[in-house]
C-alpha cells in the first residue's frame, strides 16, 4: 500500500490515509487501495476506523487528475462506487477527522456510518468553485445527515461546518483535542466490538433500508432470535440481574 497504511487487528480494522505531502488528497491510487480494503472487509466483515496522517483527514480529491477527467470517467462514477461500496459494508463504519475534510475528504466521511471530530475538523464542498459538484454523494448523503437547509448552504453557499456547528447539527458525534481524537475512536469502537455482530449487521441493514418498514425490523429480529449468541447473552443478563 503507498497511499494508505492498515492496522490490522483482531476486533476492527484501521485504516490512515497516508498522502501527507498532498494533505491525504484522494487519487486514483488511493480509490484502488481503498477497494482492497473493502474486499478484505467484505471477506472478513469487522469494524473500520478510518482516519489522515499529518493532522488531516482529506483535504479533497487530487485536482491535477480531476483536471484531466472527462465525461465518460465522470459515468464511471470513480470516488461515488467506492463511497458505496464503504456506506454497504456490514459492520460499523466510523470515521476520525482531523483538520480538513474537503471535498471528495467529506464526501468519504459522510459515507461512514459515525464521524468523531477533532476540534479543528472542518468540513465543505467547494467543488462547485471548480465546475463541477458533489458527485461522490454529498448531493444526497449531506442532505441524509444535517437536513436539506444546511446541505445547500454546504453545497451551494460555499460554507464550511467547523467541528463545533457540525456536532450540534448530528453530523458528528464528538468534539475532542486533537490528542484524544483516536482513543476515543477506539472506544467507541470497544463498544461497538463488545455487541453481537450478527445484530450491529442488522441494525445497520435496517436502518440503512429505505422507506424503513416495520416487516424489515420483523424479519431481522427473527433471525437474531434463532442465533445461540442471543440466548448466550441474554442468559448472562439474566443471570448478572438475579445476583
Amino acid at each position: 500500500m503507498n497511499t494508505v497504511t492498515i492496522d490490522e487487528r483482531d476486533d476492527r480494522t484501521v485504516v490512515t490515509l497516508n498522502r501527507p505531502d498532498a494533505r491525504n488528497a484522494i487519487n486514483a491510487a488511493m480509490i484502488a487501495e481503498l477497494h482492497e480494503v473493502c474486499t478484505q472487509l467484505e471477506a472478513r466483515p469487522k469494524p473500520l476506523l478510518l482516519t489522515g496522517s499529518g493532522g488531516v483527514f482529506a483535504a479533497g480529491a487530487d485536482i491535477a487528475e480531476l483536471a484531466g477527467r472527462g465525461r465518460e470517467d465522470a459515468l464511471q462514477g470513480i470516488n461515488s462506487r467506492l463511497f458505496d461500496r464503504l456506506a454497504r459494508l456490514q459492520q460499523p463504519t466510523v470515521a476520525a477527522v482531523d483538520g480538513y475534510a474537503l471535498g471528495g475528504g467529506a464526501e468519504l466521511a459522510f459515507a461512514c456510518d459515525i464521524r468523531i471530530a477533532s476540534h479543528t475538523a472542518l468540513f465543505g464542498n467547494p467543488e462547485p468553485g471548480l465546475g463541477i459538484i458533489a458527485a461522490a454523494g454529498a448531493c444526497w448523503r449531506l442532505a441524509d445527515l444535517v437536513g436539506t437547509s444546511v446541505a445547500k448552504q454546504v453545497l451551494l453557499g460555499g460554507i464550511r461546518l467547523d467541528a463545533e456547528r457540525a456536532h450540534r447539527l448530528g453530523l458528528v458525534a464528538d468534539v475532542v483535542p486533537a490528542a484524544d481524537l483516536h482513543t476515543r475512536a477506539h472506544g467507541l469502537l470497544d463498544r461497538m466490538t463488545r455487541s453481537s455482530a450478527a445484530a450491529l449487521r442488522l441494525t445497520k441493514l435496517v436502518v440503512d433500508s429505505p422507506g424503513g418498514h416495520p416487516y424489515v425490523d420483523d424479519l431481522a429480529q427473527a433471525v437474531l432470535f434463532e442465533t445461540d449468541d442471543k440466548r448466550d447473552r441474554m442468559a448472562r443478563f439474566l443471570t448478572k440481574e438475579t445476583r
